[in-house]
């Protein structure tokens, strides 16, 4: 499952209140027969099911799991005999018990169930999705919602087959896991049945049904049926993501030793969902943001969105689908590898896209995600539903993804896929475990895998690697230590007793800028030393910046090094640099002038990742550790600073120039007028915003985003209304959520409270409700967005339905607050809603952060004032 940005960023640990403990062992489930019948008119679904289950010793009960389900018969039949079931329901551990008068003997037996389902609105199980026209019934099981579509074995590790039954109106059609083998009249004159190919073994998380007119294109790939379908009208706008699917399965086809197990491939864009998409076998559903495109006015960030989440859930279809795991706590097998695994098909299809150096940029991301105290390991106990849903976070997704690369880059490509196959064939159509994987890379590679991956798996944290080299006549030797990572400098400088097995990738850098050869070593120790070949000036610990480490070196040679940077060392581990710089600020062991040294050093960088990752931590100097006498100077001197790139680019796309600079152009757009406060910026952003409300197409697709966003936070309320209008008339999805998140973007009070009003009218989708988080993050809505969220926290938890992360998008963005006095608010509020729907994890992950940030600027103020009185004198009268 992919999950949209805001909830991959803010549910570190989303949660319900319901728990969902184990099933006893009593009966294994092995086929399901299920006839859905919905009807819209009440928003109910009919169900007839059959399961066929081996007992495992005599018992005169079954427990299933279910929820939200009205059972209406219930009969067990083993043998001759049949009885009929009482119904016990346990609504807080979502289980029913079936008890029979007579004890089922060990062996084969049936249980038959009749029963009426919700078409809930909470985004889960089989739910009621709409558009203005009609309704549709959409399914999203994962993690523990199958029971509210039909009374089931709801574990991954009960695979069976299922034999699923729709009966729909007459105009209607549904899709499902398998393709339709037979289409009859009935039952009634305004009714038809669909009955659906039986499936692989699968888990019951990966049934999917949708019902609706859907519409769809066709196409195939290596004689695999491929169809994109959406509601009526959007069908066309699939193209894209068919052109990005043909070219994802041809890769993986040849990658993996097993061929696409399914046999069809559908992909659907449904109205409402709650994640991004989701991987169910054979027929993947989506957010329509990340299905569909406008071929004229898409941008090239949304086909690489669209192909990039079309990636991740088709290698979901061998990680996950046809090798699952046992349980829930090893999620990451899932996640983390098809994260891992979605880079691989883009970067040999589109190479312009960089993709190696973007994965670059992730791994950063990941190590801020686990540089705070209350992270958890990749691997961690879950037993209750919101112990399970806690694990769909940056850590299972990108943290297992940055460890990959990571290992893979130590075992070399080929021989990881080695590994990777052989962990496929052996559990096939089966379960696994993370000792079943990495048992399998170690015997693939020789190399003691098994000894690398648990530090990483079961182990929280990031290790922060130490350098001190000494040259020694031709030689270089190398010391290195290690210790936990931690942004907080007190605990990062009181040390730790973890040790982590860390592959390390070096090279020397010579004081003219050139590059010694790599060198890969496996670090085992507290402290261990190596020798390099050849006499550096300084030792670069993170060669081509795959490794998911943190690591010192000498900062004075970095600035001897200059503009030499781009000579010593790639764009990728460029982009390693400037992350890794913050971490050392962030922990105390640089300043922030350092940084801003680094920033100088890199202004003629024209590598989009290099200047996004710079741009992220100078906007959060911007937003937090500048004050108010100095601001004029910081925007004065980042103006200078951005301008030279901008006018490289120009506000208007060229005939000849790469993706990269399209979304380089909108990034340093989007810093130039919202944090450089730049007139000409802001003024281009007024002119264009108009054109492209007149027409789309009349402004280059990849910047429209970004001259929404800077128009939006510089206009005024007839712009807002203007605003308002498109949403009514906006088709594309793209284009609307440009609209949508723009409203959040307005600085006025006025404005941020309407929008505030707007987000709990039936006008906001459920799924959608996460725009109240992006008013909160935006400076200027921070404090009457986090009143909003207090006063009205129900009214948002009930729209969510308990789904989408229940209330933790809103918590926390708390983790945003610099300010002591909104610390306070934010301890007051923790304090009285202990126990609430929200994890305490988030309460004190978002106190971390907003401790971090407060000393951040105590002690950045004084280093960052005086860096300011020296650069921006000089540099100021390049601003505008």
């Amino acid at each position: 499952m992919k999950r949209i940005k805001f909830v991959l960023v803010l549910m570190l640990l989303a949660s319900c209140m319901a728990a969902a403990q184990r099933l006893p062992e009593t009966a294994i489930p092995s086929h399901y027969q299920i006839t859905f019948t919905p009807n819209f008119n009440n928003n109910t679904f009919l169900g007839e099911e059959k399961i066929d289950v081996r007992v495992l010793k005599a018992t005169d009960s079954i427990t299933l799991n279910a929820s939200e389900i009205e059972f209406k018969d219930v009969t067990i039949t083993a043998g001759k005999q049949s009885q009929k079931a009482k119904v016990a329901l346990n609504e807080k551990t979502e289980m029913a018990t079936l008890t029979v008068p007579q004890a089922i003997p060990a062996g084969p037996a049936q249980i038959k169930i009749s029963y009426v389902g919700q078409l809930n609105s909470h985004l889960a199980g089989l739910y009621l999705s709409q558009t203005k026209q009609r309704k549709y019934a959409v399914t999203q099981m994962e993690a523990t919602d199958a029971r509210r579509a039909f009374p089931s074995f709801d574990e991954p590790g009960y695979k069976a087959t299922f034999d699923i039954t729709a009966v729909v109106d007459k105009g209607d059609t549904a899709i499902s896991n398998g393709r339709i083998v037979k289409d009859t009249p009935g039952p009634g004159p305004n009714k038809h049945t669909l009955q659906f190919a039986t499936t692989a073994k699968m888990s019951t998380y990966l049934v999917a049904l949708t019902v609706g007119d859907w519409k769809c294109i066709e196409d195939e790939e290596q004689g695999i049926p491929l169809r994109v379908c959406a509601t009526p009208g959007k069908e066309q706008m699939g193209k894209w993501a068919l052109e990005s699917t043909k070219a994802v399965l041809r890769y993986l086809n040849d990658y993996y030793g097993i061929k696409y197990p399914y046999g069809k491939l559908d992909q659907i864009a449904a109205p409402d969902f709650q994640a991004g998409a989701m991987e169910n076998t054979g027929a993947i559903i989506y957010r329509e943001t990340l299905l569909l495109a406008d071929e004229k006015t898409a941008s090239d960030e949304t086909r690489r969105a669209i192909a990039s989440v079309v990636s991740h859930e088709i290698a979901h279809q061998w990680f996950g689908n046809l090798v699952t795991m046992e349980w829930w706590n090893d999620i990451w097998l899932n996640e983390g590898f098809a994260t891992w695994m979605a880079s691989k098909p883009l970067n040999e299809w589109r190479p312009e896209w960089n993709i190696d150096i973007e994965e670059v940029a992730e791994s950063n991301d990941s190590m801020n995600v686990d540089s705070v105290k209350a992270t958890r390991p990749i691997r961690q106990k879950a037993e209750t539903k919101g112990e399970i849903n806690s694990l769909f976070d940056g850590i299972a997704y990108g943290k297992t993804a940055a460890v990959l690369r990571m290992l893979e880059s130590y075992l070399g490509k080929e021989v990881f896929r080695a590994g990777v196959n052989n962990y496929l064939k052996a559990h096939a159509n089966g379960n696994a475990s993370a000792e079943d994987f990495w048992q399998a890379m170690a015997a693939a590679s020789k190399k003691p895998v098994d000894e690398i991956m648990p530090t990483f798996v079961t182990q929280a944290g990031v290790p922060f690697v130490d350098v001190a080299a000494k040259c020694e006549g031709e030689k270089t030797n190398v010391t290195l230590s290690q210790k936990r990572y931690f942004y907080a400098p007190a605990l990062f400088q009181q040390g730790s007793t973890e040790v982590w097995q860390i592959p390390v990738c070096m090279k020397g850098v010579s004081a003219d800028g050139k590059s010694g050869e790599q060198s890969c070593r496996l670090m085992t120790q507290k402290q261990q030393t190596f020798t390099l070949n050849g006499c550096s000036e300084m030792v670069f610990a993170n060669a081509d910046g795959d490794g998911y480490y943190r690591y010192s070196y000498n900062p004075e040679m970095l600035k001897a090094l200059g503009t030499k940077l781009d000579d010593a060392l790639t764009a990728g581990e460029r982009t390693s640099l400037v992350g890794n710089e913050w971490a050392l600020v962030r922990a105390g062991v640089h300043d922030v002038s350092n940084y801003l040294a680094l920033a100088e050093a890199l202004k003629n960088d024209r590598t989009r990742q290099v200047v996004s990752e710079l741009m992220n931590r100078l906007e959060f100097i911007h937003e937090n550790l500048v004050d108010e006498r100095s601001r004029p100077a910081f925007e004065a001197w980042l103006r200078a600073y951005l301008n030279p790139t901008m006018r490289d680019l120009g506000f208007e796309a060229r005939k000849d120039e790469s993706p990269e600079q399209a979304l380089l152009r909108a990034r340093v757009f989007r810093s130039l007028g919202n944090t450089a406060e730049d007139a000409e910026v802001i003024a281009k952003a007024r002119e264009l915003v108009q054109r492209y409300m007149k027409d789309a197409a009349s402004v280059e697709p990849t910047l429209a985003d970004s001259v929404i966003t800077v128009a939006a936070a510089h206009g005024d309320r007839a712009l807002y209304e203007q605003f308002r209008a498109q949403l009514k008339s906006a088709n594309d999805p793209e284009q609307y959520y440009r609209y949508f998140y723009g409203l959040a973007r307005f600085r006025q009070p006025e404005l941020i409270r309407e929008t505030l009003e707007f987000a709990l009218t039936p006008e906001v989708r459920n799924q959608d409700i996460g725009i109240v988080a992006t008013v909160v993050e935006n400076p200027y809505g921070q404090k009457i967005g986090w009143e909003f969220v207090k006063s009205h926290y129900d009214q948002l938890y009930a729209k969510t339905g308990g789904s989408i992360g229940g209330g933790v998008p809103f918590i926390g963005t708390t983790s945003r607050f610099c300010d002591p006095a909104m610390r306070e608010e934010a301890k007051q509020y923790f304090e009285q809603h202990k126990g609430s729907s929200t994890p305490e994890r988030v309460f004190r992950m978002s106190l971390e952060s907003i401790n971090y940030c407060i000393d951040m600027k105590q002690r950045a103020g004084a280093k960052l004032a005086q860096w300011l009185q020296t650069n921006a004198a000089v540099t100021a009268g390049g601003g505008k």
